[in-house]
């Protein structure tokens, strides 16, 4: 059983009720149309050996990237603690750390907020994680095993069973196993830890674009190049089928900021107007992109 927190428009309301049946409410709905609706937080295991405040951070932080709370949301830190059974003060320290991550913003005297998307750090953060994958995926094509590559061909699989639903949630997750087992074939752990800090404000961006900025169809597609480049050791290729996937967040980022202009905070930074070309080629395998 998990604690639901519905809001419409000031008021809130909270029910216990089914897990399963709280997600599934949840994939019915269009996903734009539920964006700080409902909020769904189990409650934190008691018995788990990681510590309280970890654990709460990693809570409120998938909270915040999967766009439950919404951009410029204000958060309760009492009523956050009373759906997690927790006390406020690892909810405190929570709030701290979120917010030395760029996701929340603590005003004294006036509350605690989520940060709203700023097109600046997901230009930044997109830039930061194309150059360290376009490397670990050229490094992946030397180092992969034949499990390796079943492991990206299986989660492949599973993205095109989740094709059909609403909501991104189960993509991305796969999604994420997919660039993370790359890393693993590489033997990069510390890169994709890089990778991880860097790009909590991109993944609010494909919660937000997927499916209908962005068809699910065309990553998996995207994927699938990655895989067989990296299953066929050419490393040329699966850089540029890398940096191809990596820069489909610029088509869609133009879109989202004039749709949702809520959701945005206005740095001055304007979106691309659309993707850059596809990366330039240097004989038959595809080469290295121009910048």
């Amino acid at each position: 059983m998990v604690v639901c927190l519905f809001r419409v428009g000031n008021s809130v309301s909270r029910q216990t009720c089914d897990k399963g049946r709280a997600f599934g409410v949840w994939s019915a709905r269009t996903f734009a149309g539920r964006i700080g609706r409902v909020a769904v937080l189990s409650r934190i295991d008691a018995d788990s050996a990681e510590p309280i405040a970890r654990r709460v951070f990693r809570v409120l932080r998938a909270a915040i990237v999967s766009m439950q709370f919404r951009p410029g949301q204000a958060l309760s830190e009492q009523e956050i603690a009373d759906q997690l059974g927790v006390s406020r003060q690892p909810v405190r320290e929570a709030f701290i750390k979120l917010s030395e991550a760029g996701l929340l913003t603590i005003r004294p005297q006036r509350g605690t907020f989520v940060v709203k998307i700023s097109v600046k750090q997901v230009l930044d953060a997109r830039f930061v994680r194309e150059a360290v994958e376009l490397a670990v995926v050229r490094k992946s094509c030397e180092t992969i095993t034949p499990a390796g590559i079943a492991t990206l061909r299986g989660l492949i699989a599973a993205q095109r069973e989740t094709a059909e639903d609403p909501a991104p949630d189960r993509f991305l997750e796969l999604d994420e196993a997919f660039h993370r087992a790359i890393a693993d074939a590489a033997d990069c752990d510390y890169a994709w830890r890089i990778v991880e800090e860097t790009k909590a404000q991109m993944d609010r961006v494909r919660y937000l674009s997927l499916p209908h900025a962005t068809p699910l169809k065309r990553l998996i597609a995207q994927h699938e190049a990655v895989a067989e480049a990296i299953a066929a050791r050419d490393p040329a290729r699966a850089e540029a089928a890398m940096g191809l996937h990596l820069r489909e967040i610029l088509t869609s980022l133009p879109e989202l900021a004039t749709r949702f202009p809520d959701l945005f905070h206005d740095d001055g930074t304007a979106a691309p107007a659309a993707a850059p070309a596809r990366p330039a080629s240097r004989g038959r395998s595809g080469g290295r992109r121009v910048a």
